[in-house]
Parts: C-alpha cells; sequence; structure tokens
C-alpha cells in the first residue's frame, strides 16, 4: 500500500521529468533516493522538509482537478508515456552549480578504469600501469668497468705512493678496459688511465693505490632482480620505457586507452568535405574534429561517428551502439531545451539523466548520464560550449579511466585591463588575450559568445569568474588559466584600438622572423586603444581618429587623451573608407543620403572608433540626421564584421575599409581617405618586439601584400609622424607627403 511520502515521491519525479532529476533536486545520489522512495530512510537521503517543498512546487503547477487525479492516475499516466514513446521537450528545471555537478560526477565515475590491456615497453611511453612491474633481471647484471683504464685486484696497489710507485704488468696483474667492459675474473678494481704511466711495452706504473669496487659498476648496482621498477597507476615515461627494457621486461599490463564514442547530431549538420556546397541554414561539422583532437590529448581513442539526423529512434540507436562499442559515449548538440533536441529524453530511456543544465557559461545546456554503466555526456552544440563542457567533466573522467591524475592546468596572476561584468549564479570562463606591459601582466577580455570559436583561437588565457560575483573590476588582480606557455609572454606584443585588415598581417609576418614572436589584438576601437596606452595595458595602439576641426588625424586626441603618457605616432597606411554594398547594388545605394531611405538597413561600427566618428561627421557635414537611419544602433566591432553583416543580409549598407569588402566579392562606394597611425607607448619603443614591428611595416615585402589587398597606399609605412613626451609635441608633421587627408 503506498504511503503518503511514497505519493510525494512519485509527483516530484513526474514533475521533474524522472527520479534522477528529483534525486538532484533534493539534494542527494539517485541510489538514496530510490532507497527512500522504496521506505529504507537513512541518513544520506532527502529531508522531509525538501521532499514536502518539491511537492508543493510540483501540485503548483497543476489544476484542482490534476491535483486531485495525480495519485490515482500516475500508474497509468506513466504507462501510456512508455508505450507511446512520445520524446519530450527538456527546459532547465533545475540548475546545477558547476561544483554540485562535478562532485556527483566523481562521486559516479571514480572507481570506473578501462580493461587491462598488454602492450610493449616500446610502445608504453604516456600508458598507466594497471599492476606494480618488477625486474626481470639485475642492471647491470656483471661487475662492470666504470672507466677506461686498467681493471686490477685492490691488494696489488696497496703501498703505491709518488715515493714509492709500483709496477703492474699488463695481462697478468693489470688489464685493459673501456668503459661497461666487464672485470676480468679476479679483478675487484679500475684505474683510470690518466693515472697511470707506460714505463716499458706491456709494463705500467701507478702511484696510489686503488680501494675495493674502485670505478666498477657491480652487480644490480641500479636495479636489483625482482625490485620494484614502476608502481600500479603510474604513467610511463622515456627513462621508464628504458628501465623496462634494461631490466628484462619487454611487455607490461596498462589501463587501455578510454575509448570515446562520438555521435554529431542535427538536421542542419553537415559535413566539412561539403563545404563548399552548404546552403543557407546549413552547419558545417566541426565539433566532431575539436572533440576528437582534445580526447587523444587526454589519452583517449576517438570514434568519430557520422552526423546522425535529428529524430528520437536515429539517436537511440545511435547510443545504443555507444554504450556497446566505447567506453565514453559523446552526444554532441541536442543538448539545449529545444523542441528538436531529444538526446535528454533518449538517456532518460535507456538510463539514466543525472543532471541536465549546469550553471556554467559557456556549456550550460550539457547533460550527463549513465547507461549500461556507461558514462554519457550530451554536449552542447556551440563550439565554446561544447570545450568548456568538455574540460569539466570529460577530460578529468578519461584520466580516471586510464588510471591518472588529471593534470592542473598552468596559470598566472594578472592584471584586469577593463571592467568584466558577469552574471550572478553563472560560473563563466571569459577568454583573454595576456601581455606583459610595463612589467605586469595584463589581461584584456576578448568577445564572448558560445559559437565564438575565434575568442578561443585568439586567447592567451582563460578567466574563471566564481558564479557568487558579478564579474571583476578594472586593475583586479585574477588568476587566470594559461593557454601558451608562459615563457611566451615576455615576446608578445598588445596590440589594443582600431581593427585594421593589415594588423593580421603583421602578426602573420611577425611570425615569419621569429616563431616565439606573438601579437595579440584586443579591437575596442580608436578611443580605447588609447585608453588603454594611458592606463599601461598596451604596447601600442592603432588609430585613425578625426579632428572635424583642424581635419587632422590622432594629433589632437593624443593632446586630450595621453596627458603625462608619452608615445610616439608612426604612420601604416592610407586607406579609403566607404560604403559596403551587396553584390549587384540591389537597393541601388549611391551615397550616404541614401543610408536615410526607410527600404535600406544600416550596420554601424561602435562607439569610440575611428570608423564611427568619420561617419557621423559625415552626416552631419551633409545636415543629415542619424536618427532617420534605421540600424544605426546596430554596431560591429570590426570592418570584416560589418562586411559579413552586408554578405549575410542582415544588413544592405555598412561603413568600412575597402579591403573588407574586396576580401569577400562586396561592391564599395568611397566616401573618404584617411590615415591610420599606430600610437606606440614610449617604454615599448625600444623593445626588440617593438622594433621588429617597425623593420616589418617599414619593409618592401609587407608594402606589397597590402597594395595586393586593395584600398591601402603604404607607401610612407614606418614613417615618425610625431614624438609625445606626455606634455608637448617633441615633433610633429602636417601631414603625410603626398598624401591627402
Amino acid at each position: 500500500m503506498k504511503t503518503g511520502l511514497h505519493e510525494q515521491m512519485e509527483v516530484i519525479e513526474k514533475h521533474l521529468g524522472g527520479a534522477g532529476k528529483a534525486a538532484l533536486a533534493a539534494g542527494v545520489t539517485a541510489t538514496s533516493w530510490s532507497r527512500w522512495k522504496a521506505g529504507s530512510p537513512s541518513p544520506m537521503g532527502p529531508s522531509l522538509k525538501i521532499i514536502e517543498k518539491l511537492h508543493q512546487e510540483a501540485l503548483g503547477g497543476l489544476s484542482t482537478e490534476q491535483q486531485t487525479n495525480t495519485s490515482t492516475n500516475s500508474t497509468e499516466e506513466n504507462s501510456i508515456n512508455r508505450s507511446v514513446k512520445t520524446p519530450k521537450r527538456n527546459v532547465y528545471l533545475k540548475m546545477q552549480t558547476l561544483q554540485a555537478a562535478r562532485e556527483m560526477w566523481e562521486e559516479l565515475t571514480g572507481s570506473l578504469r578501462t580493461p587491462e590491456e598488454r602492450v610493449a615497453a616500446t610502445s608504453s611511453v604516456g600508458r598507466v600501469t594497471s599492476k606494480p612491474i618488477v625486474s626481470i633481471r639485475s642492471v647491470p647484471h656483471y661487475h662492470g668497468a666504470a672507466m677506461d683504464g686498467y681493471a686490477v685486484r685492490a691488494n696489488d696497489t696497496y703501498g703505491a705512493g709518488d715515493t714509492s710507485p709500483i709496477c703492474l704488468r699488463v695481462g697478468e696483474t693489470a688489464h685493459a678496459v673501456d668503459t661497461g667492459d666487464m672485470l676480468p675474473e679476479g679483478t675487484d678494481a679500475v684505474i683510470m688511465i690518466e693515472d697511470v704511466e707506460n714505463v716499458s711495452p706491456g709494463q705500467i706504473e701507478i702511484r696510489a693505490a686503488a680501494f675495493p669496487w674502485q670505478h666498477v659498476r657491480k652487480v644490480g648496482e641500479d636495479i636489483v632482480s625482482g625490485e620494484l621498477l614502476l608502481p600500479q597507476n603510474h604513467t610511463v615515461r622515456p627513462a621508464d620505457a628504458g628501465s623496462l627494457l634494461a631490466a628484462g621486461v619487454l611487455t607490461l599490463e596498462v589501463f587501455r586507452k578510454p575509448k570515446v564514442f562520438l555521435q554529431p547530431t542535427g538536421d542542419e549538420i553537415i559535413p566539412a568535405e561539403k563545404a563548399a556546397d552548404a546552403k543557407p541554414g546549413d552547419i558545417i561539422e566541426f565539433n566532431g574534429a575539436i572533440l576528437s583532437a582534445m580526447v587523444e590529448e587526454c589519452g583517449g581513442e576517438p570514434i568519430l561517428r557520422p552526423i546522425a539526423p535529428d529524430d528520437y529512434e536515429s539517436l537511440k540507436n545511435a547510443l545504443r551502439n555507444g554504450v556497446e562499442s566505447a567506453d565514453v559515449v559523446l552526444m554532441m548538440a541536442g543538448s539545449s531545451a529545444g523542441s528538436g533536441d531529444f538526446i535528454s529524453s533518449v538517456i532518460e530511456e535507456l538510463g539514466e539523466v543525472l543532471t541536465h543544465g549546469v550553471a556554467m557559461m559557456p556549456g550550460k545546456p550539457v547533460i550527463l548520464g549513465i547507461v549500461n554503466g556507461r558514462p554519457v555526456v550530451g554536449l552542447p552544440g556551440y563550439s565554446v560550449s561544447a570545450i568548456m563542457a568538455f574540460e569539466q567533466f570529460v577530460r578529468p573522467l578519461l584520466h580516471t579511466l586510464r588510471g591518472s591524475c588529471c593534470p592542473a592546468f598552468p596559470s598566472i596572476t594578472a592584471t584586469l585591463g577593463k571592467r568584466l561584468p558577469s552574471k550572478l549564479g553563472l560560473e563563466e570562463f571569459a577568454r583573454v588575450i595576456l601581455g606583459r606591459v610595463d612589467g605586469q601582466v595584463v589581461a584584456m577580455p576578448l568577445q564572448r559568445g558560445a559559437a565564438i570559436i575565434t575568442s578561443l583561437t585568439r586567447a592567451d588565457a582563460i578567466l574563471q569568474i566564481p558564479q557568487e560575483l558579478e564579474g571583476f573590476e578594472e586593475g583586479a588582480r585574477v588568476e587566470v588559466r594559461l593557454l601558451r606557455p608562459k615563457e611566451l609572454l615576455d615576446y608578445t606584443l598588445v596590440m589594443i584600438g582600431s581593427h585594421d585588415n593589415t594588423i593580421d598581417l603583421i602578426a602573420n609576418e611577425l611570425k615569419g622572423r621569429d616563431g616565439r614572436l606573438h601579437l595579440s589584438s584586443s579591437n575596442v576601437g580608436s578611443l580605447g586603444g588609447l585608453t588603454a596606452l594611458k592606463r599601461g595595458q598596451a604596447h601600442f595602439a592603432g588609430s585613425h581618429l578625426l579632428d572635424t576641426q583642424t581635419g587632422e588625424y590622432n594629433y589632437s586626441y593624443v593632446e586630450r587623451y595621453l596627458r603625462t603618457a608619452p608615445v610616439r605616432i608612426v604612420h601604416l597606411a592610407m586607406r579609403e573608407q566607404g560604403l559596403i554594398i551587396a553584390p549587384g547594388n540591389p537597393k541601388n545605394i549611391t551615397g550616404i543620403e541614401d543610408i536615410l531611405r526607410p527600404d535600406v538597413v544600416f550596420i554601424n561600427r561602435q562607439a569610440g572608433s575611428g570608423t564611427r566618428v568619420l561617419f557621423d561627421y559625415s552626416i552631419r557635414r551633409m545636415g543629415l540626421s542619424q536618427d532617420q537611419i534605421r540600424g544605426y544602433d546596430q554596431e560591429e566591432f570590426t570592418h570584416m564584421g560589418v562586411a559579413i553583416a552586408v554578405l549575410s543580409g542582415r544588413a544592405d549598407a555598412g561603413m568600412a575599409i575597402c579591403s573588407s569588402a574586396r576580401a569577400l566579392g562586396l561592391e564599395f562606394i568611397p566616401v573618404a581617405r584617411e590615415r591610420y597611425d599606430l600610437v606606440i607607448a614610449e617604454s615599448a619603443w625600444s623593445d626588440f618586439k617593438m622594433k621588429t614591428t617597425l623593420e616589418v611595416i617599414a619593409s618592401d615585402g609587407f608594402r606589397q601584400k597590402v597594395n595586393a589587398m586593395g584600398g591601402y597606399d603604404v607607401s610612407n609605412s614606418g614613417m615618425v609622424m610625431g614624438v609625445w613626451d606626455g606634455e608637448q609635441w617633441v615633433s610633429k608633421k602636417e601631414a603625410i607627403p603626398g598624401g591627402n587627408e
């Protein structure tokens, strides 16, 4: 007969979508929950107070009639659900904190290991021993000479000295040996070759006595037969493999590499091989390649499967195949709360969902489950989310399965160069660039977004923001996880400011000259770059700020924003700014005045950028109002971002440089020719990294490559335009020779 407690727990399970989720909501394990429900309460189970609270929450979502019929109809409804097998839409009813989810996951998977296998010692490096390894023979297995010289019997040398040398006969009382030779029978010491004198053919003289076992490697000096060579759960290193072979151990038992079944899913996903034929709405599958490489980094063996369609039965069959053929199953995409995402329901039907949703960003939609004793992880479709979730849950699991400790990520303390707000209640993983500027390591945040894979490719480090904080203030000392070797920080240039396509070219040229050099850039606009220089957060900034009163570029802004901050302005390029429009000019746009038409959607650059200043100046000069421009408040942070917005149809026109239009096959209407400069901190001027950069931009090879991009004049690149001592101009060029600003 059902008790009131039993009925309450059934209502909770129905409301939350299963026993597993109910257990997590109550803060206990699924086993403890099941025992309570079966009538065996224990100290590890949920409290009656928590059950009552969850029960009230469950009833709060039901009508009076539904509440009345909940108990009597629950068995029948469950039977119907099982027979129809209609996939449910999953919504994050209960969100686990990252720490709670990791602890729960480690508790359930911490004792799992892959089966043992025997491998050759020559291919054992990186593998983990499953049993202790004992030596088969001693090393060395004979008494051997440790030096080149003569093997002797120590007793025959006693009494030798500077005033009383002793003569030994070669082949009788002295035997020539090389390092590693076995000692002749009856000898127990070696005299080094440099300590003997040849007094006659077949006779040597010594002036110091030898002691027993002098310069001799005795049997078992290194390894004794039967002694422990390597303990269990030991990761084999190159030197370990050598000791195994020396000790006669040719094979050993190790944990098998964890097999990881990676299943990409989704009707919109297409293989990378078909990227050339991608239609609007198609998404190239590349998460599989990323995650396969990460599996290999963790010592696992990836099994990347073809893309599975987004239907319930296909996903269920894929999951079944995975748990039968691998140690871990990763279901990729389909873990969010969308109506077409069935993975959570499939896991729940075949096994148990432990949690669906973790309070982390990116990576929140991750699913953790168990099917037939196999760990199953549903990873989000967005690449950065998938990577972050993998690092938190799959990486430690793979090390556990192969018997090794999960290594900590290298980290360093840095000063945050910009305020970084974060959402309370979510553990955020923010991507940052790093550089050592004026003796301190500075971290500058990069663009956020779970789908922005380049936020990781460009990042130097990751800053983890605890869920109980609303971010960090500028100047905060923070611990960041390094994505590049710490040693390379001294070879990193930090550029903050206006974006230009030539900056990427400079970065590539620097790498070509010295593979250690790295240019980290953050596109925050010209004013943001000058502010970073003022705060000592960058080596140089890109700037093209027009003074609308004088028609000059950058000078007045340096005077206004860089008081007490000495800098030098170096010319990089004259470039064409204008309107980017779609091929064929479908909206028949001829100039800025057409941007005000109601049928034209504009894409703008962010406030503080030189392009925004130029555009605002252009419309004011024409007597036009920004209020009439559709899309004026839509902002992009790079010229290529503007070009892509036009290419994709999100906007009809945008203000950007000519080279970005040419790069994507778009049309371009010139508006102005402007000067783009590098504003370099005086403290960085003599730095070898900065000197190399200046050599690059003044080189003929660089100029040729920039000219090929179109829309540039770099005939004067590298010219020093001005020297500012923090109070006044020490020198200043009024204009580019032959240029037209």
